[in-house]
Parts: structure tokens; C-alpha cells; sequence
């Protein structure tokens, strides 16, 4: 196998790298020609029949609905809680509670409500970076903490969607795909709340939070270990976050420390209480859990109704039909549950077009651009296929080229390599979820011709793509945004890098150590 052939496979992915890292275009613009470069690349040079490689992105865009319409479901909700003072009347419940300790504050704010709201489709790097700054901590903590509190679940995150995208790739069910990834999270999200200490008061704070960070870490990667064998993979977040909000509180009770303090509570944070009750503002999320959990709780008919026998394949791709599952999706449910609280938050249905408006503009993009990654993956998947959709030489595939260069180039050391791949692969995407499906083609036949298991060498590659979270330009400066400090996004970069690869490094040992 010649070294042009293994240059030009792996072409689309490198020059999407180049676009966003050099150039710095924006994500959709550097995946839409990154896109146009896969698909010329598998026509002209791996003799892919041209239809088959439109129908093969066309194929991509579809699988990408659990992700990409998820994205705008979301924003319209934080755009409709923003609107009605739902999200004002959250950050003033958040100011109030363990105001003594910065320690368990960093755990309960990031750890357990990031990973909570972020199952439950709202963004982390929007909502709380504004309150870290309200609370006293530095624009630097402000923006890096939310970035990377959820990161360890991140997997769990959009109710599972990426453990979904995974099972879809590997062909495996969900419920038996999540004990692949919770095996990673004690130590994993472990290594996330020492680290956060780390970035937000260094030595010493790690230190001295040494007990509250390990117990925060290891509470939720039991509660995902035990979601998985309850078979309630899809809302993992929901179930660890707010274990570790519990956790939290009784260790701040146990300590002898407050709970509660109100000094902290400014004009703008009364007039938001008195405008919204806590539980009205908090509707969205809890109609959410309470739906999420009738709709995936496996002894209930619901799961077995919206996700296997309404399945609503649409055929694009002869004999692999995608499956809309539009009743168990999470972007149907962000939205149905959003209309309906609205009562519940006040908001006038004459603001309604308003919102939807402000929803579109801000969602259109980042939605493309999930979509963008699916549709490169696709293409690259079927490439060297002919018109009956068979692949004549799997020298023509562009996978199977990649899979052959990456086994020739590391050997069986490649399950050491995969979560790396994972975190650029989440760099170049923006997302675990696009990681995964750009990837795990990949890594199956790669781990293939080494005699790895190709499940767990995917399953690192995807924790490294969640881990990706936290160095990704478009999230850190979205956390920098919210709190109008644009340019502290840039110094965000060095530190959050290293941590990354510090824990990339830690997931990589963990999956070669597993891989065989």
C-alpha cells in the first residue's frame, strides 16, 4: 500500500485540521469543505461511484438528527428560559448554596449541575460561567471550569445521544454499550475534579480538596457504572449529576459547614425570584427528567415503543436503512417539554416568534456543522463502492487504507494512540458525538488486523473525544462570550491543552491495558 494512497485517505481529516487550526475558519465552513474534498477524493482517486458518495453525505446528514437537531432544540430552550428570567432565577438558587466553600461550590456547580443540565440539553459554557463570575472566581476559572466539569460524562450528555451514535456505528445496543464507557468514569472523572481544583487555585487548592474532589469524581462514575446495569444508559446525566449534588451537600452538612447563604444575592437576583418560582423556572428540566425516564426506564413498554418498534427507517443506502426514532429522540422531547412549561415561565406566545427567530439564528450553524462531520464519515466509510453499493477492492476504501497505514505505523500499540485520535477528532468536530462517527469505522478495523477489541479501543477514542470539550475554540469562546471576555478565551488555550492531554494520556494507558 503505497504512501499517496494512505496521504489521500486520510486527506479530508487533515485538511479540515488545517482550515480551523491555520486559517481559523469556522467549524461548518472548514467541515463543508472538507466535505467537498472527501467526496472528490473517493470519486476520482478511490473509484467511488459518484451517486453513491452524494446518497453516502446525504445518508450522513440524517444520522446526524439525534445531534444536530438536538442543538437546536437546546438553544431555543436556553433561549426561552433566558427570555422568561427562568435562567436569572436559576443563577440566583446557584449564588446561594455553599457560598463558605469554594471547593465543594466548584463541584457542585460544574461537576454535578453541569453534567446534569447538560444531559438534559442545555449548555454549560453559556449558563455557568456567568455565575462562577458573579461568585468571585476570575474570568479564567469562569470560562475553563465549565468547559471541562462535564467532560467525563460527556458521553451521557444530550440524553446519550453520543452512546446512541456509538451503538449505531458498532452495530451494538445501547443498554449493552454502557458498561464499555463507565469502566473509564470513576477514574476518569476523578481525574476532571482534581484537575478543575488544580486550574482554579493550584497546589493548594488541590490539596485541600483533595477528599471532596475524589468523592465528587468516584460518585459519578458508580452512578454511571450502575445506570449501565440497570439498563439506563440514555439517562446516566441526570442520575450522576444530581448524586453529585447530593454527595456534595452531605459532605458540606457532615463538615459543619452552611448550606445556604444569602449575602451573596444582588437587586437583579431578588427581582428574579419574585418574578419566577424556583420550580416553574427549573420546569423545562424536570418535566425532562420526569419524561426521560417513563420514556427509557426498561421496565416500562415506552423504550421497546419509541425506540424499537417505531423505528421509522428511512432508506437511503440500499439494506441500511436510518432509524428516525422521532418519539424517543431527545431533540423532540428538549422541544415538547419546552412548550410545555411555558405557561409555567410566563413567556407571552407573543414573544414566541421572537424566540424562534433568535433560536434559528444562533442554532443554524452549529447544526450544520454537526451534520457536516456525520456526512465526511459516511463518504469515507462507503468510499470505493460501485453503483450496486458493493465494494469491489478493499484497497479502494478509504477506512480500510487508513486502518492498514495506522495498524503498519503502531502496532499494538495502537489502543494507545485511539483516545488521542478521539480528543483530535473532538478538536477538528466540536463534538464527541461528530468524533465518533468519524472515527469508528476506523478504529474497528484497525483493531481488527492487531487482534484488539475493537469495542473498548473505540469506546477510549470516544472518552478522548469528550475530553475534547475542553479545548475546543468554539466552546471556550462561547464560555468567554457569555461573560464578555472574548480575548481571555486565547489564554485559555495552554493550560486547558495540557490538561486534556494529561488525561487523554490516562484513558489511553486504561484502553491498552483493556484493549487485549
Amino acid at each position: 500500500m503505497d504512501i499517496l494512497s494512505i496521504g489521500l485517505a486520510f486527506s479530508p481529516v487533515l485538511l479540515v485540521l488545517a482550515l480551523l487550526v491555520v486559517w481559523r475558519l469556522p467549524a461548518d465552513s472548514a467541515g463543508a469543505i472538507g466535505w467537498a474534498a472527501a467526496t472528490a477524493v473517493a470519486c476520482l482517486y478511490f473509484h467511488t461511484d459518484p451517486v453513491v458518495a452524494l446518497k453516502a453525505g446525504l445518508s450522513g446528514l440524517v444520522a446526524s438528527f439525534p445531534i444536530s437537531l438536538v442543538v437546536a432544540a437546546s438553544i431555543f430552550q436556553i433561549t426561552v428560559m433566558i427570555e422568561s428570567g427562568a435562567v436569572a432565577r436559576v443563577v440566583a438558587l446557584i449564588k446561594t448554596v455553599a457560598p463558605g466553600d469554594q471547593i465543594v461550590q466548584i463541584m457542585l456547580i460544574n461537576v454535578g449541575f453541569g453534567t446534569l443540565i447538560t444531559s438534559l440539553g442545555a449548555v454549560p459554557v453559556s449558563i455557568l460561567p456567568p455565575i462562577m463570575l458573579a461568585l468571585g472566581y476570575s474570568s479564567f476559572a469562569a470560562i475553563m471550569l465549565p468547559a471541562i466539569g462535564y467532560d467525563a460524562l460527556c458521553t451521557y450528555a444530550l440524553l446519550g445521544i453520543p452512546a446512541v451514535v456509538f451503538a449505531n456505528f458498532t452495530g451494538q445496543v445501547v443498554t449493552e454499550v454502557g458498561m464499555l464507557f463507565a469502566r473509564y468514569m470513576p477514574v476518569i472523572s476523578t481525574c476532571i475534579a482534581l484537575s478543575m481544583l488544580l486550574l482554579a487555585g493550584g497546589w493548594d487548592m488541590l490539596r485541600r480538596g483533595v477528599k471532596p474532589a475524589i468523592l465528587a469524581g468516584v460518585t459519578a462514575g458508580l452512578v454511571a457504572m450502575g445506570m449501565a446495569l440497570l439498563g439506563l444508559v440514555t439517562i446516566t446525566g441526570i442520575a450522576a449529576g444530581l448524586a453529585v449534588i447530593a454527595v456534595m451537600l452531605v459532605y458540606l452538612k457532615a463538615t459543619g459547614r452552611p448550606l445556604v447563604n444569602r449575602a451573596a444575592l444582588t437587586e437583579k437576583d431578588l427581582e428574579a425570584e419574585k418574578r419566577l418560582s424556583l420550580w416553574a423556572a427549573l420546569s423545562p428540566w424536570v418535566i425532562m427528567s420526569l419524561i426521560s425516564v417513563v420514556v427509557n426506564a426498561p421496565f416500562l413498554p415506552f423504550f421497546d415503543l419509541t425506540f424499537k418498534q417505531w423505528d421509522m427507517p428511512l432508506t437511503i443506502i440500499p439494506g441500511a436503512p436510518e432509524k428516525i426514532r422521532l418519539f424517543w429522540q431527545a431533540y423532540f422531547w428538549v422541544l415538547t417539554c419546552t412548550l410545555m412549561s411555558l405557561p409555567l415561565l410566563k413567556l407571552p406566545l407573543s414573544d414566541l416568534g421572537r424566540v424562534a427567530k433568535i433560536s434559528v439564528r444562533r442554532s443554524a450553524r452549529p447544526a450544520l456543522s454537526a451534520g457536516i462531520f456525520f456526512a465526511i464519515a459516511y463518504v469515507m466509510n462507503h468510499s470505493g463502492k460501485g453503483p450496486d453499493w458493493a465494494l469491489t477492492a478493499p484497497a479502494h476504501n478509504m477506512i480500510y487504507i487508513m486502518a492498514d497505514g495506522s495498524a503498519r505505523a503502531f502496532g499494538t500499540l495502537y489502543p494507545l494512540v485511539a483516545p488521542f485520535l478521539g480528543l483530535l477528532g473532538g478538536f477538528i468536530s466540536g463534538s464527541e458525538s461528530s468524533s465518533i462517527a468519524m472515527l469508528t469505522k476506523l478504529h474497528l478495523s484497525t483493531a481488527d488486523k492487531i487482534g484488539a477489541s475493537g469495542l473498548i479501543v473505540a469506546a477510549g477514542s470516544a472518552i478522548g473525544g469528550g475530553l475534547a470539550s475542553v479545548i475546543s475554540p468554539a466552546k471556550l469562546q462561547n464560555a468567554a462570550a457569555s461573560i464578555d471576555r472574548i480575548r481571555d478565551a486565547s489564554q485559555v488555550i495552554r493550560p486547558a491543552f495540557i490538561i486534556s492531554l494529561c488525561i487523554t494520556a490516562v484513558c489511553a494507558v486504561m484502553t491498552l491495558f483493556w484493549a487485549f
